[in-house]
């Protein structure tokens, strides 16, 4: 009876495809050859590194073939996986990976063989594809009118305008970009960034595509690296890579689980590594320095410091740590990179023509008082790690670093405080870096310094001052009093000289113009006071030595000049063009909800434009990058400047005349509007062209009325005799 039971239905049921074919198995080239002793390591190393591509494979998945005679590998292995696609999937992402300095994977499916093997050989032409040229990412600089672009954002809506002349002022561009938290531009101006909640989209070109995005969730806070070939991003909460997330080279993994900064390849989008900002001793999250990770100039390397023990240094693009170890430096508590200037790329231009090695970058780190040891400010040359100049200091509270922009000067602001430590007063270290062994000059000051500032490609710098009591703890409508001072290298005494102190002033905050010379003077944040004042440093510029900006017959500091004041109430944001010919203060809703807007300034302090906008962020001038002009061909500019100032006069005139021809046109076509309007109102009211009524077809009809008036009345009263 059994033998007659059918079964069919459930082999139907239950029946397994079996698949025979050799599609998820894969050949990989490029294996370094070892010994028996060394596989254990290799194949560990190969499988993290493939786990960091986005391919998880496991050890027993792998067959490495061996050469019986010389008892090593034969360089290469095969990979079983679980499917053909996730084959295909290892292929695409793993193919072309460089391994090591001489070891790159090579991968191809074991049926490609007796593919290739069976290949027809016969040469076939293959179709030309059609050319399409990409978009310039910096078109905009071709500008005929040499504008420049600033973006603002309010509510939801994102702006790009090109600012000019009244009647070059128009939008460039109007984006529908959604649900993001602000916009941002590159150092040089080639992109746009929007943080989104899954991450950041870089957008750039005449048509404003979108680049490149970096799937960083939950993002906060994004940093470009000075030549935008790098971008590092922050959130707050650590990453968590959810089952089933995309993998690959532009996506975290599972080993970036837990870390919060990532840094990326702008033109690959590729992750480059990740790291974590947690603090170990519990310190607050609103005391985070940022920018976390400090660039070199040149994009050559990436520093970090590690609260009070090391400065770590990575290579680009690797993101390994430089010689595989960190400078170990007790108590160290920040630093920064020296900027590369005009004559450092001159003259690594040199060297590099000569087949010479580019000069080593510099950078600043202090240490405060530790033990035994004074505090410390020490000059280090990188990758050689040469210590180049140490500066001890006592009784310091707090220390500052700033750079000047060409890199000629170094100021260290040192907070230092008495033996009592109840009052705190300022020195200034000046290093000139440009001289040999590093000179190092101290401008001592009596009160605390808020705010220090370089002029831009000059020998000045301007500090705000006070010891007013309210500072360190103003509270609402208290304002706090300061000084501004200007100091400037004498070249005749060979030190910084006070240039000129203005005292009693509200100033907290100093904007040099990108070129130097002018500078404002601003409020900022205040509720009671938001004054601005625009100032001239060269203001007698005739005679004057370009070395030291002043006049050689002029008293020091006789150039110092106030152009213009001027208010912005509860101005939050001040900001210089490129040019240096015009400036924008905003009045953020992140800050305050009053009067909220934005205001375009010249530099003399009169105002050409103010919006004054419901829920307005941000305004932000579109950087732009340094001149490819050599440094004759500027001067053949300037020499010729009078020539090239005749054409701009001429198409000024005509713009003029344009402008009020079109003027013209508009008085007459509204003067014709209000005859035409009078003419049918005439019409309709049935006046004649003087504005009388019209008789032709009516009679009148006179009437006489008589109207008795009095005009005077006298009494008189008659007396009998």
């Amino acid at each position: 009876m059994a033998d007659n039971i059918d079964y069919s239905d459930i082999e139907a049921k239950y029946h397994v495809e079996y698949d025979d074919s050799l599609d998820n198995a894969v050949v990989v080239d490029g294996i370094p050859i070892i010994d028996e002793a060394k596989v254990e390591k290799l194949l560990s190393k190969i499988i993290k590194a493939w786990q960091k591509q986005g391919v998880f494979i496991k050890q027993d998945k792998i067959f490495l073939p061996w050469n019986t005679e010389t008892g090593k590998c034969k360089g290469y292995m095969f990979v079983e996986f679980d499917s053909a696609a996730d084959a295909t999937n290892a292929i695409n992402l793993i193919d072309g990976y460089k391994f090591d300095a001489k070891h790159t994977f090579l991968l191809n499916r074991f049926t490609d063989f007796e593919k290739f093997g069976n290949m027809d050989e016969t040469y076939v032409e293959p179709e030309l594809e059609e050319y399409v040229p990409k978009e310039h990412l910096r078109s905009w600089l071709a500008d005929p009118q040499g504008r420049d672009q600033y973006v603002t954002y309010r509510a939801d809506t994102v702006e790009i305008l090109w600012h000019g002349k009244r009647s070059q002022c128009e939008v460039a561009h109007k984006p529908d970009w959604r649900e993001f938290l602000y916009v941002a531009w590159s150092p040089l101006g080639t992109y746009i960034a929007t943080l989104h909640r899954p991450g950041v989209r870089i957008w750039g070109g005449p048509s404003w595509k979108p680049q490149s995005r970096f799937a960083h969730p939950l993002v906060k806070l994004i940093d470009f690296s000075p030549c935008e070939n790098y971008l590092v991003t922050w959130s707050n909460e650590p990453i968590v890579v959810p089952e089933g997330a995309p993998q690959g080279p532009q996506y975290l993994s599972a080993n970036d689980e837990g870390n919060n900064l990532a840094v990326w390849d702008i033109k690959t989008g590729n992750l480059l590594r990740t790291f974590s900002t947690s603090s170990e001793d519990g310190t607050s999250k609103k005391q985070m320095q940022w920018p976390i990770l400090k660039w070199s100039p040149d994009d050559k390397f990436v520093g970090r410091v590690t609260l009070g023990q090391m400065i770590s240094v990575y290579e680009l693009p690797s993101m390994g740590l430089h010689e595989k170890k960190s400078l170990k430096i007790e108590g160290v508590v920040d630093f920064e990179w020296c900027p590369l200037g005009d004559k450092d790329k001159e003259d690594n231009e040199k060297l590099l023509a000569k087949g010479k090695k580019e000069k080593d970058n510099m950078f600043a780190y202090w240490t405060p008082e530790v033990a035994n040891q004074p505090a410390r400010v020490t000059l280090l040359s990188f990758p050689s790690r040469a210590i180049l100049r140490q500066k001890n200091l006592f009784n310091v509270t707090e220390c500052k670093i700033f750079w000047q922009n060409q890199g000629d000067f170094l100021c260290v602001k040192v907070d230092r405080h008495t033996k009592t430590k109840k009052s705190i007063f300022c020195n200034l270290e000046i290093f000139r870096v440009r001289e040999k062994d590093y000179p190092v000059e101290v401008v001592e000051l009596k009160d605390a310094v808020t705010d220090f500032s370089w002029e831009p490609n000059g020998e000045r710098f301007a500090i705000v001052s006070s010891n007013d009591p309210n500072l360190g703890n103003p509270g609402p409508g208290i304002t706090v009093k300061t000084d501004v001072s200007f100091y400037q290298l004498d070249r005749a005494k060979n030190d910084f000289r006070l240039l000129r102190t203005l005292p009693a002033r509200t100033s907290n905050a100093i904007r040099w113009s990108p070129r130097g010379r002018h500078v404002v003077l601003a409020t900022v944040g205040s509720s009671t006071k938001s004054e601005l004042d625009f100032w001239d440093l060269d203001f007698n510029q005739i005679g004057a030595e370009p070395s030291t900006g002043q006049s050689s017959k002029d008293e020091w500091g006789a150039g110092v000049q106030l152009l213009g004041t001027a208010d912005h109430y509860g101005v939050t944001d001040v900001e210089w063009d490129p040019s240096g010919r015009y400036l924008a203060t905003s009045a953020s809703v992140w800050q305050h909800s009053l009067e909220n807007g934005y205001a375009i300034w010249d530099f003399r302090g009169q105002e050409l434009e103010k919006h004054i906008l419901d829920r307005f962020k941000q305004f932000i001038w579109r950087p732009r990058p340094k001149t490819l002009l050599s440094k004759e061909k500027q001067r053949q500019v300037k020499r010729n400047l009078k020539e090239y100032s005749k054409q701009f006069d001429e198409e000024d005139a005509q713009s003029e005349l344009q402008g009020n021809a079109e003027q013209l046109a508009q008085r007459k076509r509204l003067v014709d509007e209000w005859n035409a309007w009078r003419l049918r109102c005439k019409k309709e009211l049935g006046l004649d062209e003087d504005g009388e009524e019209d008789d032709k077809d009516e009679e009148r009809e006179e009437i006489e009325v008589m109207v008795e008036e009095v005009i005077e009345q006298i009494e008189e009263e008659v007396v009998d005799e």
